[in-house]
This record gives structure tokens, sequence and C-alpha cells, in this order.
């Protein structure tokens, strides 16, 4: 199985607000060799977030290996045939580089209010979207009649390069989430969670698919995890420190982020390997002109040693 590794952005991470600064870390990870960015989606807030469907859009016509995701996108917040328009175009664009992982949003209740929708209202909310997303993907006059969302015999073009559809793969870690995952998602990409649990989520992951007569491969089971790169771990535990405000309380900080050297953190990344984890959206801590640094640090002593090695296949549909 192959083992990807990118990076995790949310709030504007770089010292300088300017759009250059961006394309060109942008063209570095090309060269580093990263795998693809991810983009989180916060409506609201003071912090600045880049939203992830424009900030996609304006880097879906670069050539290169990267791919794009979202990480996660608020489904609740979004009506489903806009977003399987836009995404589908997305796809089409980059030439099937669009990464998907679906999500229900924050527990800020004023996000759902300024978008008019009820955060009880959700759960199920998201499943009709992901139920719509496919059907709109998939058939040339799609039709759905859910509690929410209502459309008959409407097409969307172009449809997605990825066939069919792009994965739908599903963030959190609660058990609502793994279930949602075996019943309608094709991966799974929680955050903040040790290796054993990663183990024991995709084992209950398998079983609540195959209650649903489905099957999730073995390679779509990824992980978003905090890495802190130093001279020592002390010292990236206190670089990783402003991050992890919001820690968990019922285990150690240290079983969910991978922080110290570069040989400590490819050793913690293998314990997620060894638990079926492929996938990985690394997270640097770090100010603004401190995060681009160690962002380098681990594109070139991390994730250049672990990365599986583009193919032959993938360098020609891709070409730099």
């Amino acid at each position: 199985m192959k083992i990807r590794l990118g990076f995790g952005m949310g709030a504007w991470p770089f010292a300088e607000r300017n759009y250059n600064v961006f394309y060109d870390f942008v063209d570095n990870c090309e060269s580093w060799g990263v795998d693809s960015l991810w983009f989180s989606d916060r409506i609201i807030g003071k912090g600045a977030t880049l939203e992830p469907i424009v900030t996609i859009a304006a880097l879906s016509g670069r050539k290169g290996m990267m791919k794009f995701g979202t990480n996660a996108l608020i489904m609740p917040l979004r009506n489903p045939v806009i977003v399987a328009k836009e995404l589908a175009t997305l796809d089409f664009l980059s030439n099937g580089r669009l990464l998907l992982v679906a999500g229900l949003g924050g527990e800020d209740p004023r996000e759902y209010e300024a978008c008019d929708v009820s955060k009880a209202e959700r759960a199920p909310r998201t499943d009709e979207a992901i139920q719509a997303l496919n059907l709109l993907w998939t058939q040339d006059e799609a039709t759905f009649h859910g509690k929410y969302y209502n459309f008959e015999n409407i097409s969307v073009e172009p449809k997605p390069v990825q066939k069919p559809g792009p994965p739908i793969w599903i963030g959190g870690r609660s058990d609502a989430a793994m279930r949602r995952t075996g019943r309608l998602g094709e991966g799974w990409l929680p955050s903040a969670i040790t290796p054993q649990e990663c183990r024991d989520g995709i084992e209950a992951i398998q079983v609540y698919a195959a209650e649903s007569d489905r099957v999730i491969e073995d390679d779509h089971y990824g992980v978003s995890i905090i890495c802190a790169i130093a001279d020592t771990k002390e010292a990236a535990l206190e670089l990783a420190a402003p991050a992890l405000a919001r820690r968990r309380e019922d285990v150690g900080l240290e079983s969910y982020t991978a922080l110290g050297t570069p040989e400590m953190i490819q050793e913690t990344l293998n314990e997620y390997v060894e638990a079926g984890i492929t996938k990985f959206v690394l997270r640097p801590p770090g100010p603004p002109g401190v995060w681009e640094a160690q962002a380098e640090r681990l594109a070139k002593e991390v994730i250049a040693p672990m990365q599986t090695p583009w193919t032959e296949k993938e360098l020609i549909e891709r070409p730099l």
C-alpha cells in the first residue's frame, strides 16, 4: 500500500498577508515532493482561514503532482447540488487531483446560525448531502427526495475525472463518524487520535461497512496529526504547545502527536502505519515565520524518507 504524506493548513500561517507567499509555498511543496495540501473549512471566525473550495479552484489548473483536499468540508452548511457542481468542476480542471473529506463542522452554534442551518440537523443533512453528491456525479438524470434536499431529473456536467467520483472520506473519531464511514464513506480521516484508536476504528468501520454490504479499501484510512520537529522532544513540545490549547484529557498528549527529532517523528508515524494508516495530513505548529521552517524540515526530513515514490503512471498522467 502507498504511504502518502501531505500538509494541512488551518489559519493563515505566513508572516505576510500576501498571496505571493502562499503560491511560493505551494511551489516549494511541489519541489519537495509533498503529496498533498489540505485546507480547513471555517466559514466564520477571526483567524484568516482560506475557503477550501475557492482555494483549490485557484490551484486546480496548476501542473504538478500534488493533490488538494478539504479537511473537512462542512457539508450541512452547503447546498449539495451546488457543491456537486463545484467539486466536479475542480476534479475536471485538476485532472483528478481533488481529495474530499466531509465533516459535520465544529461546535460553535453561531456558524450554523449564520448559515441558517440548525446545528441539531447537521448529521442527517450530511448523510443526505453525501448521497446526493454520489447520485449527481454518476447519473445523467439524478433524482433525490430527502427531508432536507430534493431534486428531480437534473444533470451536473462536467462529470468528475475520478470515477465514479472523488472518493468521499469522513472526518471525525466518534462512533457516529465511523458508522457514517461504513454506511456512506469511501475512507476515514480522523484527527487527535492514537494509533490504537485508529486500529480499533478501522476494525469497527469494517464491521459497519459489512452491515451495509460495502467494503472500504485497505488504503483508504488516514490521520491528521500535529507534527513538531526539533533537535529534542522537549523543544518540539514547547514549539507545539500553543497549537495544543484544546488537549484531550482522556489520553496523554504524546499519544496522538508526533514530536521530536525526524527519527522520533518517523517512529511515531510508523506506529500509525502498523495500525493500518497509509495517508497522513501533517499539521506543523508554530507562529507565522516559524511555520514555514517547520514545514520545510518535515518535508525534507520526514516526508521524503517515508513516502512511497510516485509511479510512472502517475508521472505520465500529471506531468510536471
